[in-house]
């Protein structure tokens, strides 16, 4: 078992490490170019690789969106009592409590962990968690209207299609499968290197309050997405899958939006770079129990 487990974390390991260590070393790596390359193109050709040869169907991809949404907002609901817990505004919690970072690290950990078999519904987690975090997040924020956002989103399209192809049980045509399969190469790796370099150009001032917030939020994650996975009726695999990319730590957006909307940046930083840290001690745990 414990190969087994380093054999899932030692890509990420290795993927954020090299992230981390490029940018230290002094080398420039250009942020805002690769996460509009893997937004743009790497996320949508990963949809539409995984999902449209995916042995999933059509009623569970939907039984697994929904559980991901209801365990999202039923996160932000319960920021209320945590932020009460942690005499901190709810404001600048809501974020962190409802967007785990299910792309950057959850998809590498769900890859290695469950096989092609299980990435689907990781997709499926990821693309659910985006679709809240790049419309609600925006209203929330005022960062303009999300129907805009909606609309100049690729991995909407990309989800629409790949839904199509699982309602009417069709395939991609060859040339467009192997190109999407190609084209989805890149996303995985650049995914990690980037959390890597995100996690290297952000200042921590408060190491205690970041794992504070974790140790409530992951154990809370875990039990909202258990129940609601059973609830609503997943099958094993989807339910583990998605208690794991729910215990995801803080995604970097939610740093990226504390800055823009000037709500503690410092300290929404300490909570993505400690729940990243904290995540290499009990993923392995987590994953023990549900792999």
């Amino acid at each position: 078992m414990l190969a087994e487990l380093f054999a899932v974390m030692a890509p990420v390991l290795a993927g954020a490490g090299l992230g981390y260590l490029w940018v230290r070393l002094g080398h420039p790596y250009p942020v805002d170019f690769i996460t509009r390359l893997v937004f743009n193109i790497g996320t949508p050709s990963l949809v539409l690789a995984s999902l449209a040869g995916a042995d999933i169907d059509a009623t569970t991809f939907g039984q697994t969106m929904l559980a991901a949404a209801l365990v999202i907002l039923t996160m932000g609901a319960s920021t209320f009592l945590v932020a009460k817990l942690l005499r901190r505004s709810w404001r600048v919690l809501l974020a962190p409590m409802m967007y785990p970072n299910t792309g950057n690290m959850g998809l590498p950990v769900v890859l290695y962990a469950f096989g092609s078999a299980g990435f689907a519904y990781g997709i499926t987690v990821m693309v659910t968690v985006s679709l809240f975090q790049f419309t609600l997040g925006a209203v929330l924020n005022s960062q303009g209207n999300p129907l805009k956002t909606l609309v100049k989103t690729p991995t909407v399209y990309a989800i629409a299609i790949s839904m199509a192809l699982l309602l009417t049980d069709t395939a991609l045509p060859p040339w467009l499968a192997n190109t999407v399969d190609l084209m989805s190469g890149f996303t995985v790796p650049l995914m990690l290197i980037t959390l890597g370099v995100s996690l290297a150009s952000i200042q921590v001032k408060n190491l205690r309050s970041g794992l504070g917030f974790s140790l409530v939020r992951v154990p809370l994650a875990a039990g909202v997405a258990w129940l609601i996975a059973g609830w609503v009726g997943l099958p094993p695999l989807a339910q583990s899958i998605l208690v794991l990319q729910m215990c995801m730590p803080v995604a970097v957006f939610n740093y990226l939006f504390a800055q823009r909307a000037q709500r503690e940046p410092v300290y929404v930083a300490s909570l993505v770079f400690c729940s990243t840290l904290l995540a290499l001690f009990y993923l392995p745990v987590l994953l023990a129990l549900l792999m």
